[in-house]
């Protein structure tokens, strides 16, 4: 009864399974709508957004490139009262993570990023191509501009580089740096049991080995700076915009990597035949073992040394996609921009500044997300 038992359990699972993926495979999105923020499930089926709840989201993203961590995002969520996609009091940077995350933000969806490894005790493990995943473009509306999106992957990558952890205590946070030793600028609380309590930033390294001679700088400044140089790239505003459209179509032509990827899709195509040939060869007549096998290995270096160099390229042309989206959204931003920007904007910030570099005799450039230094 109990060998049975299992087997009914097996069958179960099976069939649900292949629901599953046979959905997957047509590309129904499903989602877990009670427990995801910014999106409802609309009469057809298709996630709907929630305008109440995509402010939310929109926030997080905001907040996430003026600065702060997940950690800090999830401390100030929880003090606002804003409820977590479980409808619970306290965030945390788990669920602040999977939000910046998501692609379903920004309108498409990656479908079986998961799967059940164990009918029995229904354990689940990520997919990391065990079995085939199916990405969607442009299957709902987005909450989250897909430049914004890319920006943000690219920001959670620049933080996990460097020798220092990051600090997200403010929005200039690793945003500061130093001309002398090229490490970053951190905020420190001068007289903070007095009056005069106030925070500058300085370089992390002036009294290490390093021993920089680079000034510290006030909040203040750094804003008088920001507004005085983007006024001046604005200046040349016209100019500015088209030279990032001309930096767009040039850079971001991938038809070259595009035509070289598919060769060697190509290539791993044919050898994964030949293999296939091979393996039948050897099960329909006798061979030599040894000649068997080291004839497979050829093939199998043969088809690892294509996939290297393929993945390679589709990394590249990701990048370069992405550094154009980037740049779309850089010229989108002047192009909102009429006159002089005159009052301090987080926003404007987060999205054009890349950072500031603060020198030993006291000057200051600023670099522009486009790559512009004034």
């Amino acid at each position: 009864m109990s060998s049975i038992s299992q087997e009914e359990a097996r069958s179960i699972s099976e069939n649900v399974t292949w629901g599953h993926r046979k959905r997957f495979a047509d590309g129904k999105v499903s989602v877990a709508y009670s427990r995801f923020l910014g999106y409802d499930k609309g009469p057809d089926g298709k996630m709907v957004v929630n305008p109440e709840q995509a402010e939310i989201v929109k926030l997080i993203y905001r907040l996430f490139l003026e600065g702060m961590t997940p950690h800090t995002i999830a401390i100030h969520l929880t003090e606002k009262g804003i409820k977590t996609p479980g409808g619970k009091d306290k965030w945390n940077a788990t669920t602040i993570r999977r939000i910046l995350t998501n692609e379903k933000y920004k309108g498409d969806a990656l479908l079986q990023k998961e799967f059940t490894v164990d009918f029995l005790t229904k354990k689940t493990k990520k997919n990391c191509g065990e079995i085939p995943m199916y990405y969607i473009e442009d299957d709902h509306e987005a909450i989250i501009d897909p430049a914004v999106f890319d920006m943000v992957q690219q920001e959670m990558e620049r933080r996990k580089t460097g020798t220092s952890r990051y600090s997200g205590v403010s929005i200039f946070s690793s945003k500061i740096k130093c001309g002398e030793c090229g490490g970053w600028y951190g905020a420190k609380v001068w007289h903070s049991t007095d009056q005069y309590r106030k925070v500058i930033y300085r370089c992390n390294n002036k009294y290490n080995d390093e021993r920089c001679t680079t000034p510290h700088i006030m909040e203040e400044e750094v804003k008088a700076v920001f507004l005085k140089s983007l006024n001046k790239l604005l200046a040349n505003r016209d100019e500015l915009i088209e030279n990032v459209k001309l930096i767009c179509d040039k850079l971001t032509n991938t038809s070259e990597l595009e035509a070289e990827k598919e060769k060697y899709a190509g290539e791993m195509s044919l050898v994964a035949d030949m293999v296939q040939a091979a393996m039948l060869e050897n099960a329909r007549i006798a061979l030599d073992q040894e000649e068997y096998r080291q004839k497979n290995d050829v093939l199998s270096a043969r088809f690892e040394a294509a996939k290297k160099k393929h993945d390679e390229l589709a990394m590249r042309i990701e990048e370069i996609e992405t550094r154009g989206q980037n740049l779309r959204h850089f010229q989108e931003t002047l192009e909102s921009l009429n006159g002089q920007v005159t009052e301090f904007d987080s926003d404007l910030w987060g999205s054009l500044v890349d950072y500031i570099t603060v020198y030993e005799n006291g000057e200051k450039t600023v670099t522009f997300r486009d790559g512009s230094v004034i």
